[in-house]
């Protein structure tokens, strides 16, 4: 059992900090005049065996800001590198950010205990805090993937500072999230320690990253090998969930690359609309590095430099290094296809289906000519499928109003709009496979976080009401149940209301 120490009336280890000195910098946190709770997250604190009702204490918050610590509590900022929209910076590391320490939940995890926009650290690259609105859109965002399933990091909390912020030309609130994470190693992390020509610091990380994320494989032969097959698993894993509820992360550098493959440092992330590969929100994303249909493969490529950090522990010849890295990358797409191809399925209601070759083609095919009718339509991605579930049922009402309803994502329909009849070319083939409306309905949500009614959430919050934020978490929290009283949150944007761009907040 690694030892408790107390970080301001919470106890946390600091086994990041114990074992990888080399990686963190001792730091205390800003300390604001007037901190106050804007939101406590109930469900996350009662898991890490906190007290909400203390938490929203004075006491409490200052606690979490680690204001008040006492002599063994050891904050740290973390080090790391990364790939920034493809180019590489060999020093990042948490410049507004610093990690309190370890704590298990109920179920005896070690989960992180982190802060983001405490103040500048030694790697600050910019004021080192952050506004209200991308605080809590982190929150939101966060607590809509954990309801849908997928592995994410959470807030614990998001405090108000009192402090005022500039971006741009604005003097906007401040506000301090505090993060609850598997862990916060990082693809970065490890090209970090490999810059450093340290092979025996490498391959330190690559042990408390088996023991702590993949215990399964910690006694491996070849312990770099193991990680290296878990990470990429992990990664597909990750990658065909968001795919499959249209989320486009925005940033996905390889420092936003968790090693436990949960999601990670939300900035301009959003939820797709109408179904189009292209979309970005970023507004940092000028090139469409990041839109929704290249995340798999940029996916692949950041595992690739995940790879390359490994080389030194992968084989003492370079040649044969390289060799079994590039097979392991190269398995890449088949999991991918194989995890996607398994969550679509569901989503189709047709679960019961062979994988052989021939029913795997088959539906890969249905699949892809569906995608494209939708493409070609501008069709709601989220409402589609819970639409089709009732064409399953056998009513194609609600499927037909959103074939004939265009979308207003500031492009046309590529097709002629009187083509939009039901049923569609690829229905007949669909219902020939028998799919089950029941079970359609478990994995498609009715609800996730439109991105117009995130962005009026988060103007309300700013300027000081929180009541439309609450009752937007509320709803996300239940996101497969129907409830007519939500109806708008089910919707896309009314023409005219479209936001097409996020930012990150830096």
């Amino acid at each position: 059992m690694d030892q408790q120490e107390t970080v301001g009336g919470i106890e946390c280890s600091s086994v990041f900090a114990d074992a990888f000195p080399e990686l963190a910098v001792p730091w205390q946190s800003a300390r604001p005049e007037l901190p106050a709770p804007l939101v406590v997250n109930d469900a996350v604190a009662r898991d890490l065996a906190l007290d909400p009702r203390w938490l929203r204490s004075e006491t409490g918050v200052r606690a979490l800001l680690a204001n008040e610590v006492d002599a063994s509590a050891r904050p740290v900022a973390q080090a790391y590198a990364g790939h920034q929209f493809g180019n590489y910076s060999s020093r990042l590391g948490d410049g507004r950010a610093l990690l309190l320490g370890e704590r298990r939940n109920q179920a005896g995890e070690l989960r992180d205990i982190h802060l983001k926009g405490s103040g500048p650290t030694p790697f600050a690259r910019s004021d080192g805090f952050a506004a209200t609105g991308p605080m809590l859109r982190e929150y939101v965002l966060g607590e809509a993937m954990a309801a849908l399933g997928i592995p994410t990091t959470r807030a614990l909390a998001v405090i108000d500072t009192g402090r005022r912020v500039r971006r741009d030309a604005e003097l906007l609130p401040g506000a301090v999230l505090v993060r609850v994470a598997s862990s916060h190693m990082r693809v970065g992390t490890f090209q970090y320690a490999r810059s450093l020509r340290n092979d025996e610091l490498l391959a330190r990380l690559v042990q408390v990253a088996l023991e702590r994320h993949y215990p399964d494989r910690a006694s491996a032969e070849s312990p770099a090998l193991a990680l290296l097959d878990g990470v990429i698993e992990a990664q597909a894993e990750l990658v065909a969930q968001w795919m499959l509820v249209g989320f486009i992360h925005g940033v996905m550098n390889t420092d936003n690359v968790s090693i436990a493959g949960e999601t990670i440092d939300y900035g301009p992330c959003a939820f797709m609309d109408a179904f189009e590969p292209t979309t970005v929100y970023s507004s940092i994303d000028h090139q469409g590095r990041y839109a929704y249909g290249n995340q798999p493969g940029i996916t692949q490529w950041n595992l690739a430099r995940f790879a390359e950090a490994l080389l030194p522990l992968l084989d003492d010849d370079e040649a044969r290094a390289i060799e079994l890295a590039e097979d392991r990358i190269g398995r890449f797409a088949a999991q991918y296809e194989s995890a996607w191809l398994a969550g679509m399925r569901k989503k189709l209601g047709i679960t019961g289906a062979s994988t052989d070759a021939d029913t795997t083609a088959r539906d890969v095919e249905l699949a892809q000519t569906m995608l494209q009718d939708l493409r070609d339509h501008r069709v709601d991605y989220t409402s589609f499928f819970r639409a089709l579930a009732d064409a399953a049922r056998g009513d194609a009402d609600p499927i037909s109003e959103l074939f004939a309803r265009s979308s207003d994502q500031g492009t046309a329909p590529r097709v002629d709009p009187a083509s939009s009849s039901w049923p569609r070319p690829w229905t007949e083939a669909w219902l020939a496979l028998g799919p089950e409306a029941e079970r359609m309905d478990r994995v498609n949500p009715v609800y996730v976080p439109r991105n117009h009614i995130v962005e009026a959430a988060l103007d309300a919050a700013t300027a000081g009401d929180l009541a439309p934020l609450t009752h937007l978490v509320d709803v996300l929290r239940a996101p497969f149940d129907v409830r007519p009283e939500h109806e708008s949150f089910a919707h896309q944007a009314p023409k005219g209301s479209w936001i097409g761009a996020t930012f990150c907040g830096t």
